[in-house]
């Protein structure tokens, strides 16, 4: 179905009950076209794999769910689930979501601080976590169940004793469309993190549209590049492949190796992929012609891609990466999708289902650049309830009429968003607005670059100039020569107001899921208002003086 008319008919499904994992899932394997397709194909760094097909994670689903109503997990209750890509992990999302549980997903790289934020905040009843991980609830109090997947620990219950259940689940009754199933804490790029509430149908019916950005199909083999614990794995993990009755495929390692994974994407026969910018940042510094048979769906989210990347994958792959634009408390709201013109630069269009608005932050009125909005007059399904217990950040998310995203965008005639920045990484610089995105875009370009963040850097006269963090790709010096270079780039390919001024080697702060904290590194500027050593600026170097 072409773009345009998918927009014009698509509407979305309405459910006053509903219960993805018993209502979808289940039926789908009891299908017997899907009968030996696998749901789930895990292969570990040293070669072996496991491979569950659908009827066999829907009955190990109803065993775990049997097993851990019997220890108490009731409806309503809310569960920290913190697994790494392993097979436990899916089924504990299925048998959950069967009891009506909700669940609060963690990643194994949160600590005692981290979780007792989340049992308190979340108000959290049980914990299900890797025998690895178990110890760090020492130090997390709370009247909660402990549940301990891998070896046996004193006072957990195992998770292997689920083995034992019966299998074949019934449920104590209806699961209410509007009934809770996630909550999210978000990464906490600017703040403290954010716990958002998701719905039966919000993420399950809503990542539809995330099934449509990637284009999956019955049959499709599916790797998405995330960690268990945040919304990007829910998204390309769980919900969109099996809405498709896709197989999940993931290859765990303990260090990227760009070779190791294409050669496991050509042995598998991985038909799509997802990854965000950072991992497609590494592969274009490897030799891509390394896989043989390219996936022909390659998608990008989490961050905006950057053109270079776009277009290094495109000659070597002969396919484009196609990007999206979501969000944890959504769905996929913007995105390039199948058999659309990608318009370089841009995130792509507003997807079937979602209406999208630029509103000036000023006047509130929609223009062709402001903050992206969504319009609630047909609210999305793939949209949040709310921020759980927190009406004063609901409020503003949802005020006037629209969800406010905070991420700044611009539209060309023909409804392409381009995506300019957060609302607090825009800055100005001699009364210009100077968006990061499109100075670190035209900084990856040089061939010293592998990564870079753009930040405001404290000037008597121009209030702030551009200044980048840089991250070099293997085989360059962070000297004087490259600094020169990098600036001398700049100059050449942006304009006057726009050009990077100062510049420093560093490696770039990240939340634990793997994005820019720019905020910390505007946050080093403001501290300082002075140079630092290992800063350089324009005026070191005569010959870009003027």
């Amino acid at each position: 179905m072409d773009y345009d008319t998918a927009v014009r008919e698509f509407d979305w499904p309405r459910f006053e009950e509903f219960n993805w994992a018993i209502d979808w899932f289940d039926e789908i394997a009891r299908d017997p076209a899907n009968a030996e397709r696998y749901a789930l194909w895990i292969v570990e760094e040293d070669g072996t794999e496991n491979r569950w097909t659908f009827p066999e994670m829907s009955r190990r689903s109803d065993q775990v769910a049997n097993w851990l109503r019997r220890n108490g997990v009731t409806r309503g209750d809310r569960l920290i689930l913190m697994l790494g890509n392993q097979g436990e992990l899916w089924e504990t999302i299925l048998a959950a979501i069967k009891l009506g549980a909700v669940i609060i997903p963690a990643s194994t790289l949160l600590g005692p601080v981290d979780l007792r934020d989340r049992v308190e905040r979340g108000a959290a009843a049980h914990v299900v976590v890797g025998s690895a991980d178990a110890e760090k609830f020492a130090e997390v109090e709370g009247d909660y169940t402990r549940i301990v997947v891998g070896e046996a620990v004193d006072g957990w219950l195992s998770y292997s004793d689920s083995y034992q259940a019966e299998a074949g689940f019934t449920a104590d009754g209806p699961s209410a469309a509007t009934d809770p199933l996630l909550l999210y804490f978000t990464s906490g790029t600017t703040a403290q993190p954010k716990l958002v509430r998701h719905t039966q149908v919000s993420y399950p019916v809503g990542h539809l549209s995330t099934m449509y950005w990637i284009g999956l199909e019955p049959g499709d083999v599916h790797l998405n590049i995330s960690s268990p614990g945040w919304a990007k794995h829910a998204w390309s993990n769980v919900f969109a492949p099996w809405n498709a009755e896709a197989t999940v495929f993931l290859y765990n390692y303990g260090r990227f190796d760009p070779i190791a994974l294409m050669g496991q994407m050509d042995r598998c026969g991985v038909t799509s992929f997802c990854a965000p910018p950072t991992v497609w940042r590494m592969l274009i510094q490897a030799d891509l012609s390394a896989l043989r048979t390219p996936p022909q769906k390659v998608v990008g989210a989490g961050e905006p891609l950057n053109p270079e990347v776009i277009e290094q994958v495109r000659k070597s792959w002969g396919v484009t990466i196609r990007d999206g634009f979501g969000q944890t408390e959504t769905s996929v709201q913007i995105a390039n999708t199948p058999g659309q013109d990608v318009v370089p630069g841009s995130m792509g269009r507003a997807l079937p289902g979602f209406t999208v608005a630029l509103l000036d932050p000023a006047t509130g009125e929609p223009g062709q650049e402001g903050e992206i909005c969504l319009d609630l007059t047909r609210r999305p399904v793939g949209l949040m309830v709310d921020y759980a217990d927190d009406e004063e950040r609901t409020a503003a998310a949802f005020e006037g009429g629209y969800y406010h995203t905070g991420d700044v965008g611009s539209v060309d005639e023909r409804g392409y968003i381009t995506y300019v920045g957060r609302t607090d990484d825009v800055f100005k610089a001699s009364d210009y607005r100077i968006s990061p995105f499109e100075l670190e875009s035209v900084l990856l370009e040089h061939e010293a670059v592998a990564e870079a963040a753009v930040v405001p850097g404290p000037d008597p006269i121009r209030l702030s100039v551009p200044k980048a963090y840089v991250v070099l790709a293997s085989g360059h010096r962070p000297d004087a020569d490259t600094a020169l270079s990098i600036l001398t780039f700049c100059r050449e390919n942006l304009a006057a107001y726009k050009r990077v001024r100062r510049l420093e080697f560093a490696e770039l702060p990240k939340t634990i899921s793997g994005k820019i904290r720019r905020v910390e590194l505007r946050g080093r500027e403001n501290a300082k208002g002075e140079r630092t050593e290992g800063e350089f600026r324009e005026e070191d170097f005569p010959r870009l003086k003027g």
